[in-house]
């Protein structure tokens, strides 16, 4: 059984979690080095690691396409911001896989401006992949609704935690509707934007006032929590 390191910037010949950077240089020193973008076909097409291929985590087939790596060989492997590539560890162990490493996401690789490879114009089910808004139209748009509070949810129509907290988000914003209004960003859909502002995980909450940033939370967060910590 492989180990998966808790610290990013330790590494072991059995694999584990690097940074960026040590992805980057770990990949580059192994000769056809086998690296897996375990994320939507989608969010590949948007921008991906030089030479990854496509592994949907979630797709029906991923373990039967896993067959086709290589196992005495490394493995490397990245999501969006690490929770699904977790999953695909745990996978690729299960099968036999000795050596992984696991890098945060493309969201950290971003915000240590790694290179990415962009797929031309490829289409989702409602059409072409949205580029998303710059940080001045973001900053423009949460500045627009004069002297009302506004909650920002950065999400992912994947990402299982952001699905949980939805439901708390749209109970608070009904309830505080005189004062509150409530914005959902996609994650995929605004890579730009989350890269100039570090964000490199998700669900990510920021609470603006007359366009002021006056609280931010990474992660799952109770009613109760969010109300007190934002006194709304």
């Amino acid at each position: 059984m492989i180990t998966v390191l808790s610290a990013c910037s330790q590494q072991s010949s059995k694999g584990g979690k690097v940074s960026p950077d040590e992805f980057e240089k770990l990949i580059s020193s192994t000769e056809g080095a086998q690296i897996v973008d375990v994320r939507t076909a989608e969010e590949y097409a948007s921008g991906h690691v030089a030479n990854a291929v496509n592994m949907d985590i979630n797709a029906a087939d991923f373990e039967q396409k896993i067959t086709g790596l290589d196992k005495s060989k490394p493995v490397f492997v990245y999501c969006l911001s690490g929770g699904r590539s977790a999953g695909a560890v745990s996978v690729l162990e299960k099968n036999g896989f000795n050596t992984i490493y696991e890098m945060p996401g493309i969201m950290a690789w971003n915000n240590a401006n790694k290179p990415l490879v962009t797929d031309n114009a490829v289409p989702s089910q409602d059409g072409p992949i949205v580029k998303g808004l710059t940080e001045a139209e973001y900053l423009k748009t949460v500045a627009s609704y004069g002297d009302k509070y506004v909650l920002v949810d950065f999400n992912a129509v994947w990402c299982g935690p952001c699905k949980k907290l939805s439901p708390i988000l749209d109970k608070v914003a009904e309830d505080k509707k005189d004062k509150l209004v409530l914005l959902k960003l996609d994650a995929d859909e605004n890579p730009d934007l989350l890269q100039s502002k570090g964000i490199e995980g998700i669900p990510y909450l920021e609470l603006y006032k007359d366009g002021k940033l006056v609280w931010s939370n990474k992660g799952l967060i109770s009613e109760s929590d969010l109300l007190s910590q934002t006194k709304l």
